[in-house]
C-alpha cells in the first residue's frame, strides 16, 4: 500500500511538480492550500485528493491523512511583495511553517518534514560558490521570514526529534511559471518592451523545475533530526543579460535587450550556489539553463497553455 505524502501549496509552480514527482515514485499525495482547479488538473499533476483551506493546525488535521511525508511549499513566493506588505508575506511562511512542524510534533510524529527555503537567507553573500554553511544575512523581509521559518525546523527537529530537511532552492524556473523574469521578459518583449531593470551583469542560479523537484524527493530520504539544509541550484551562474538575449533570440526579438541600470531593492548582484552536498547524496542537475531556457521560450510561443 503506498505512503502518504501531504503537499502544502501543491497548486503553486513547484508545488505541483513535487507532487507529480512523488506519485510517479508511487506516493499517494494530497494537497492543501489555495488555487482554482479542476479535479482533472489537479488529478493531471499526481494529485490523489486536493483540499482547499489556509495551513493552519486545525486544516492539517483534518485533511493530514496520516502522512509518511509533510512537503511544505505553501508561502510568500516573490520579494517585491515582502517588502510591500511584510506582514502577510511572515504569515504566508513562517506562520503556515510552524503550523506545520506542530502537527508532525502532536498528531505525525511518523512524518519527514520537507521545508521550500530560498536563497534569500543568504543576502549579499561574499564569496562564490555559495555553501550552506555561509553566514545568512537576509536583506528582506522574503529572506527573513525564509530563515525565521528555517530556524522553526531545526528548533522542532532538535527539541521534539521531528525528521526535517531544509532545501534552499535560488532560481527555479520551466515552462508553466507565469511570474518571475523569463515570464515578464517574455511578455515584454512581445509588446516591444526591451528595457529591464538592473545593469544586466547581476547572476543567478537557474535551477530547471524538474530538477527541483527531484532534488527535494531526494531531500526527504536525508531528513532526519540534525534537520541537514541543502542548496538547490545548478551550480552555474550565467548574468541576466546572457540569459535575456538568449530567451529574445528564441522569442525572435534578437537584439531587443537593454538594461535601465536601476537596482529593484531586496535584489543582491550575484547568487550561484555550492552544490557538493546534493551531489553528495546522488542528486545531479540535468537541465542545462540554455535548454532550459529554450523550451520556456517554446511554451510560451505556443500559447503559454
Amino acid at each position: 500500500m503506498p505512503k502518504n505524502a501531504l503537499v502544502t501549496g501543491a497548486y503553486g509552480f513547484i508545488g505541483r511538480h513535487i507532487a507529480r514527482r512523488l506519485a510517479t515514485a508511487g506516493w499517494h499525495v494530497s494537497g492543501l492550500g489555495h488555487g482554482a482547479w479542476s479535479r482533472d488538473q489537479w488529478r493531471q499533476w499526481g494529485l490523489a485528493d486536493w483540499h482547499t483551506a489556509d495551513i493552519t493546525l486545525e486544516s492539517l488535521i483534518t485533511y493530514g491523512r496520516d502522512p509518511a511525508l509533510i512537503v511544505h511549499c505553501a508561502g510568500s513566493a516573490l520579494v517585491g511583495f515582502s517588502v510591500s506588505h511584510p506582514y502577510q508575506d511572515y504569515l504566508r511562511t513562517t506562520h503556515t511553517t510552524a503550523a506545520a512542524l506542530e502537527y508532525v510534533r502532536i498528531y505525525a510524529a511518523q512524518a519527514a518534514v520537507v521545508l521550500m527555503s530560498s536563497a534569500a537567507v543568504y543576502g549579499h553573500a561574499q564569496g562564490f560558490p555559495i555553501g550552506e554553511a555561509a553566514p545568512l544575512r537576509p536583506i528582506s523581509p522574503y529572506g527573513v521570514h525564509k530563515r525565521m521559518a528555517e530556524e522553526l525546523c531545526q528548533s522542532y527537529a532538535r527539541q521534539y526529534e521531528v525528521r526535517a530537511a531544509v532545501v534552499r532552492f535560488f532560481s527555479v524556473y520551466g515552462p508553466g511559471l507565469r511570474k518571475q523574469l523569463l515570464w515578464d521578459a517574455c511578455n515584454g518583449l512581445a509588446r516591444g518592451e526591451g528595457e529591464f531593470g538592473g545593469t544586466g551583469a547581476e547572476r543567478r542560479d537557474w535551477l530547471h523545475v524538474d530538477d527541483g523537484a527531484s532534488l527535494v524527493v531526494t531531500a526527504a530520504e536525508h531528513a532526519s533530526s540534525s534537520c541537514p539544509i541543502v542548496n538547490g541550484g545548478s551550480g552555474s551562474s550565467p548574468t541576466v543579460r546572457e540569459v535575456l538575449e538568449h530567451l529574445a533570440e528564441r522569442v525572435d526579438k534578437a537584439g531587443s535587450v537593454r538594461f535601465s541600470g536601476a537596482v529593484r531593492p531586496g535584489d543582491p548582484n550575484r547568487y550561484e550556489a555550492d552544490i557538493s552536498l546534493a551531489r553528495s547524496w546522488g542528486w545531479r542537475p540535468t537541465v542545462d539553463w540554455r535548454s532550459g531556457v529554450d523550451a520556456f521560450a517554446s511554451w510560451f510561443k505556443a500559447g503559454a497553455v
